[in-house]
C-alpha cells in the first residue's frame, strides 16, 4: 500500500509538473486567421460552420479538382499541387470538420457518412455538379466513401495513402496515440508540448530533413484551434476504416492510387490491395516518400496526378 501511494503521488506529481510546463490554451479562429487564412481563404456557411475554403482557376472548368486533407491536417497541405494547377484547372480545398480553421462539427458527428454529406454540401454550395476527388489519408477515406454513397457527384479518384480498409501500422504518431487514448485525450487537450507535434509529423515523412520550423508551426497552431483536440478524440473513436470496405470493388471511376513506399503509419501494401479491388485504377508508388507524399515532393506527385486526369 505504501508502494502504491508513493506511485500515484509520483504520477500526480508529474502530471502537475507536466501540466505546468506544456499547458497550452486553446487558440481562437480570430487570433489564427492572419497567419492561416490569408488570401484566397474565405469562409463559407455550410452545415451551420463556418468553412475555411480556397477556390481558385477558372470558374468555367467543366471537371473542378477537389481536394481533400486527412487527419489533424488542413488545406495547406495541398500548396503545392495548387500552385501547379490552378492556371488550368479550378481547384477547391477547404478544411474538413474537426481540423484547420474550420473546427468542431456543430452536431459532434464525424462518420464516415457525415464526411461524405459535407462533401456534397460543399459541391451543392459552390454549383459543383461533378468532380475530380483526391484525398490523402482520411481525406481519401473521405473521397472514395463519397464516390461510393455518392457516385453521379464524382468523375475520377485520386487516394494517396488512403484509409478504409482496416490495417495494422508499422509506427504511429505520438499524437495519434494520446488523441485515441482516454485520459491521456483529455490531458491533451490543456497539455500540448511542441515537440509532441513535431515527432508526429517526423513519423510521417520519408525524409524529415526536409521539415520546417514554419510547417511545425503550422500544424501546431491548427491543432490547437479552439475545439479541435476534443473533435479529435472524437473523430478517432467514430470514423473507423471497415465500413463500405466491401463496396470499394464496385467503385467504376476512373482511380489514381499514390503511395510512399515509406508510408510507417498506413503501409503500401494497402495500396496494393485498392489497386487489386477497384477495376479501374492504377498505382504509382513512390519509393523514398512516407504518408504525405504530396506534402513531402508536390512536384513530382501533382505530375503523376496532372497525367492521370489528362487521360
Amino acid at each position: 500500500m505504501k508502494v502504491l501511494g508513493w506511485l500515484l503521488l509520483v504520477i500526480l506529481a508529474t502530471s502537475i509538473i507536466l501540466i505546468a510546463v506544456y499547458w497550452q490554451a486553446d487558440k481562437s479562429l480570430e487570433e489564427l486567421k492572419p497567419k492561416w487564412a490569408p488570401a484566397p481563404s474565405q469562409f463559407v456557411n455550410v452545415q451551420g460552420m463556418q468553412v475555411h475554403l480556397r477556390d481558385e482557376g477558372p470558374r468555367d472548368d467543366p471537371n473542378p479538382i477537389v481536394l481533400i486533407h486527412g487527419t489533424s491536417s488542413s488545406l495547406h497541405t495541398w500548396d503545392g499541387w495548387t500552385d501547379e494547377l490552378k492556371s488550368t484547372r479550378r481547384v477547391v480545398r477547404f478544411d474538413i470538420p474537426a481540423f484547420g480553421l474550420t473546427g468542431p462539427s456543430p452536431d459532434n458527428n464525424y462518420t464516415i457518412e457525415s464526411y461524405a454529406s459535407f462533401i456534397v454540401a460543399m459541391l451543392d454550395h459552390l454549383n459543383i455538379e461533378q468532380g475530380v476527388l483526391a484525398g490523402n489519408s482520411l481525406g481519401g477515406y473521405v473521397a472514395w466513401a463519397t464516390a461510393v454513397i455518392y457516385p453521379e457527384r464524382v468523375s475520377q479518384l485520386a487516394l494517396v495513402d488512403t484509409s478504409g480498409y482496416p490495417f495494422t501500422p508499422k509506427s504511429t504518431p505520438i499524437g495519434f496515440i494520446v488523441a485515441n487514448t482516454p485520459v491521456l485525450n483529455k490531458l491533451m487537450e490543456k497539455v500540448l508540448p511542441r515537440s509532441m507535434v513535431e515527432s508526429s509529423i517526423i513519423n510521417l515523412y520519408g525524409d524529415p530533413s526536409i521539415i520546417t520550423h514554419e510547417l511545425v508551426d503550422r500544424y501546431f497552431d491548427l491543432t490547437v484551434r479552439a475545439g479541435n483536440r476534443q473533435a479529435l478524440a472524437q473523430r478517432f473513436r467514430q470514423t473507423k476504416p471497415g465500413p463500405y470496405a466491401d463496396k470499394i470493388s464496385s467503385i467504376p471511376q476512373p482511380t489514381l492510387i499514390i503511395w510512399g513506399g515509406q508510408d510507417r503509419l498506413i503501409p503500401p501494401e494497402l495500396g496494393d490491395h485498392f489497386h487489386r479491388e477497384i477495376p479501374d485504377s492504377e498505382l504509382v508508388i513512390f519509393d523514398e516518400l512516407g504518408h504525405l507524399p504530396h506534402e513531402e515532393a508536390p512536384l513530382e506527385t501533382v505530375n503523376v496526378f496532372i497525367d492521370f486526369i489528362n487521360r
